[in-house]
């Protein structure tokens, strides 16, 4: 079971909570900002804004909340300064990671990153170390229970999907970022469940874990998914479902 999938369906079943804690909903108006304030507050002609509100609305944020986030980021209203960055380093057992922030204090954020990485046996690379090891892509996951491989198979390729692959229980989509939302709308369109979905980094190779190392590696991305100026984390490890659902309970 690779990293990305399942620790993509687990955090989606963790959603809930997490937009209970608040975390959730602080993220995605730091990524709505920070997405108006790099390619203005027009969803039509930024990608990003409307990646970012789509996600937004999935955990049911309230419009006017969407609002004042765009304001913010193209300044009608005053708001924080926030800049993006991406860390990149390796966890227990060498897996390479990609850790995605949105800050207002980029000394702070850089030196509480490297402390996490340490705490649970990682550490911080140089800009370059990893990042060639994965690319962008759309990602979507649908449980089987929710449709037949043809009838999935066959929505998603008419509506631009690259590839799809079958995981324990799930169908992983992956589609070009520019397709994505097509195939995210066809699914919709066609009354399809989706478990997770986003834009993401997709390693192109994976390392297995198991016992120490992949509770270890848990334990870090926890941490990182806690840490209240990280957006996303992307990894490349493999872990046995069993050692992933445990940790999760």
């Amino acid at each position: 079971m690779s990293g990305h999938s399942k620790w993509h369906s687990i955090k989606h079943k963790k959603a809930a909570a997490d937009a209970k804690r608040g975390k959730i909903f602080t993220s995605l108006i730091k990524e709505i900002t920070m997405a108006a304030r790099t390619g203005g507050g027009d969803p039509d002609g930024n990608p990003r804004l409307r990646t970012a509100i789509l996600a937004a609305k999935a955990v049911n944020m309230p419009a006017e909340n969407i609002k004042r986030a765009i304001q913010k980021g193209t300044g009608e209203l005053p708001g924080q300064s926030y800049e993006d960055a991406t860390y990149e380093g390796y966890g227990p057992g060498g897996v390479a990671m990609l850790v995605e922030v949105v800050t207002d204090n980029k000394n702070r954020t850089v030196s509480e990153i490297r402390h996490v990485f340490a705490k649970h046996g990682g550490n911080m690379g140089e800009s370059g170390c990893v990042g060639w090891m994965f690319h962008k892509k759309g990602y979507v996951a649908v449980e089987k229970s929710k449709s037949d491989e043809d009838t999935l198979l066959n929505i998603v390729l008419d509506a631009g999907a690259e590839d799809m692959k079958e995981s324990e229980g799930t169908f992983e989509i992956y589609t070009a970022p520019e397709s994505y939302e097509a195939v995210v709308e066809a699914l919709k369109k066609n009354h399809i469940e989706i478990a997770s979905s986003e834009i993401s980094m997709v390693p192109q190779s994976y390392t297995k874990l198991e016992g120490k190392l992949a509770q270890q590696m848990i334990k870090l991305m926890e941490a990182l998914d806690d840490h209240e100026d990280v957006q996303k984390v992307h990894a490349n490890f493999e872990i046995s479902e069993a050692e992933l659902e445990a940790a999760a309970s």
